[in-house]
Parts: C-alpha cells; sequence; structure tokens
C-alpha cells in the first residue's frame, strides 16, 4: 500500500484557509463603507478618521492576547469566540442609532480581531516544517484574494434594498456579520480542536500584552531596521488609504458605490501583479532594490494623485498605483524570513503584525488632522515621507541583497 503524499496539506488546513478567506471577504466588505457611513452621522473628517485608529489600536492590544489564550485554552473555542465578536460587532454597527455606538462597535471588532492570526497558530499546529512554507504561501494568497472579493461585495450591500433599522450604507455591515456567521460554522461543525494541550482554566497576566518583547524589538540588531520599515511604509499608506475617500468624495464629486468599485479595481490589480509580476522581478533584482524602486514610484505617485484633480486623471493614476501598491510587504515578510531561523520566524512575523497596526492606528488619525488643512495636503505629505522611507529601505542593502 502506497504511502501518504507528505507533501499533501490536510483537510484542516483548508478548512482554516476557508475561514481565513471568509473573514477577508468580510472585513474588507465594510473598509469603503466606514467613511461615508461616518458622514451619515455627520462625523467630521477627524471623527470618522478615528473609526479606523480606534479598531487599529483595539486589535494591536488584543491580537497577541488573544493568541496566547488560544496556546493555553485552545484555537477553536478563542476562534469562535473571536468570530461572533465580529459578527456582534457588525450588527451593533449596521444598527447603530448614535455615533458612539459605531464607535463602541469598532472597539468591539478590533478587540475580538485576532482570527486571522488564531488560524495561522492552527496552519503551524496541523503542519509539518517540510510543510510549513508551502502552507502559509497558499494560506497568505488565499487571504489575499479575500481582499479582493470584499470590495464587491460592498457595491451589491448597496444595492439590495436595506431592512428596517438599516440604512443602504449599513446593509455593508449586516452582509459582513452574515459572512463571519458563516466562517463560525465551520469552525463548530469541520473545524476540530487543533492544540491537544489545550485546558478550558482561563488565566491571564500582564505579560500577556508583549509591550517589552515590543519595544526592545525596535533595537533589535537583526530585525529592527526591517520592523521600523514596516511602521514607515504602513503609516505612509495608511495617510493615504483614509484620504483617498474624502477626496475621491468631495474633490471628484463620486459616491459611495463608485467608491466601493474603485477599491475593487486596486485590489484586483494589485493581486494579479503580485501574482503574476513578483517572482520574474525576484529573479532578476535583489529584494531590496524592489522593495526600495516601489516605494519611491509610490510617493511619487502620490504627489501625482492630487495635481490632477480629475475622476480620468486619478483612476489612471490609481491603476499604476494599484500594481505598484502590491510590492511592498510581501518583500519585507521575505526579508523577515530570510533573515529569521525556522524556530523564530513565528516570534519575528508576529511582532512585524505589532509595528503593522501601530501604524494603521496612527496613520488614519493623522491624515484626519492633514484633511483640515486641505483635500491635498495628506498626498503631498504621504509621498514626501515614502520617498523617505524608500531611501531608508536602501539602507538594508545588506539584508536579502540576493536574487531570489
Amino acid at each position: 500500500m502506497a504511502s501518504a503524499d507528505p507533501s499533501r496539506l490536510p483537510l484542516r488546513f483548508w478548512i482554516a484557509a476557508l475561514v481565513a478567506f471568509i473573514n477577508a471577504v468580510g472585513f474588507t466588505l465594510i473598509i469603503p463603507l466606514i467613511y461615508p457611513y461616518a458622514v451619515e452621522f455627520g462625523l467630521s473628517d477627524f471623527q470618522a478618521s478615528l473609526l479606523t485608529t480606534a479598531y487599529a489600536a483595539a486589535q494591536f492590544v488584543a491580537t497577541p492576547i488573544l493568541g496566547r489564550l488560544s496556546d493555553r485554552m485552545g484555537r477553536k473555542p478563542l476562534l469562535i469566540v473571536s468570530l461572533l465578536g465580529t459578527v456582534a460587532a457588525n450588527l451593533m454597527a449596521g444598527l447603530a442609532p448614535a455615533a458612539w455606538i459605531l464607535f463602541v462597535a469598532r472597539l468591539l471588532d478590533g478587540i475580538t480581531g485576532g482570527n486571522t492570526s488564531i488560524a495561522q497558530a492552527i496552519v503551524s499546529d496541523i503542519t509539518t516544517p517540510e510543510q510549513r512554507a508551502r502552507a502559509y504561501g497558499i494560506f497568505g494568497a488565499v487571504f489575499r484574494l479575500g481582499f479582493v472579493v470584499g470590495p464587491p461585495l460592498s457595491y451589491v450591500a448597496q444595492l439590495v434594498p436595506p431592512l428596517p433599522g438599516f440604512t443602504n450604507l449599513g446593509m455593508g455591515f449586516l452582509f459582513s456579520a452574515a459572512i463571519a456567521l458563516l466562517a463560525t460554522a465551520l469552525c463548530l461543525v469541520l473545524l476540530p480542536e487543533t492544540l491537544a494541550t489545550g485546558s478550558s482554566k482561563f488565566q491571564f497576566s500582564w505579560r500577556d500584552f508583549g509591550f517589552g518583547r515590543l519595544a526592545r524589538s525596535a533595537t533589535d540588531r537583526r530585525f529592527g531596521r526591517i520592523f521600523w520599515l514596516t511602521f514607515f511604509s504602513g503609516f505612509t499608506f495608511t495617510i493615504f488609504t483614509f484620504a483617498f475617500q474624502p477626496f475621491f468624495l468631495r474633490v471628484l464629486g463620486q459616491d459611495a458605490r463608485n467608491l466601493a468599485i474603485m477599491f475593487a479595481a486596486v485590489g484586483i490589480i494589485g493581486f494579479v501583479t503580485q501574482v503574476f509580476a513578483l517572482e520574474p522581478l525576484r529573479r532578476r533584482f535583489a529584494l531590496v532594490q524592489i522593495l526600495a524602486g516601489a516605494l519611491a514610484a509610490r510617493g511619487i505617485l502620490f504627489l501625482l494623485m492630487p495635481a490632477f484633480p480629475n475622476i480620468v486623471a486619478f483612476v489612471a493614476i490609481a491603476v499604476v498605483f494599484s500594481a505598484v501598491n502590491s510590492f511592498p510587504m510581501p518583500l519585507i515578510d521575505a526579508l523577515l524570513s530570510l533573515n529569521s531561523g525556522p524556530r523564530e520566524q513565528g516570534e519575528v512575523m508576529g511582532l512585524n503584525a505589532s509595528y503593522l497596526s501601530i501604524s494603521n492606528a496612527i496613520g488614519p488619525a493623522t491624515a484626519g488632522l492633514l484633511v483640515s488643512v486641505s483635500y491635498s495636503f495628506p498626498f503631498w505629505i504621504a509621498g514626501g515621507l515614502t520617498l523617505l522611507t524608500a531611501w531608508f529601505a536602501m539602507t538594508l542593502s545588506g539584508r536579502g541583497t540576493a536574487k531570489a
């Protein structure tokens, strides 16, 4: 009898990947809705930016705690609790009668938003060391595919006649809640517990926050500068991500449905570029060269966007931006992987995710303040800082410079 193929990934992996895909769809579905939904509540641009900041800050604090609790209590119960938190938060947001409830909903979604990191831990539980690189590659691709599917569903949700208590934009939150509920059902029915040592005992300590380790990592000899690069790249990008929305709606005179279409187009172009263009470039150039070039191009495109304030020019620039923007984060992940051993990659990737979460919390609030000066000002600041980030990336020339 032939032995099983050791490279074949177990069924539980595909269930975990499907959960991650569904979760990514639900998350990205509401991204194009948050700013126009905030406007419906009469929030200022800065107040609207704090909705994104609240989610990212809560997620930054809570995600490592959820991950460590899953190490003690088991993956499945924490994953289900996390997904149910997303269901409750999105229903609360979609039915919110006042702006403060919308803020509470975003905080709740951030606090329970560690489902992807728990799903990644499940992948580690059920794969062998030989399978792990392939498994995480497939997992990441499936997760990114969810970012392509979410924005078109956001557009569809706005076309559906709203149910009682929901507005057209609020229906997007209902769709997202339904998607998270589907993922919860899949976990309950199809996903077994993957951590044999899980315990039902609840234990918690201040060490679970991991802030000390995060602070020490900033000066780490091998990874510190890469972590800072993640922060700077994420910070400048999230300035753009928020500022793009009021610029698109108010300066270019578009509506929320067209905003969802724009997000969808950016996601699709970025996904296709990453799948088909990244590997050929990695064979011809050093990783740092591609990274610095992509960041420099991103900075120039940020500066160009407000220079031509009409929808045709903006779309043309956005198409190029979508392709360029697909490179930085995968390349940073590759640099970290090349410079870390197999027994430390999980911790290193987790720390890098924390730096990205911090940037995702600070960037939108900064953009909200800059928008108060003018709708073009955040693009200029983001462009200039991104060019500086590209220069900083070149200082990593001794790391991962060989052609992959």
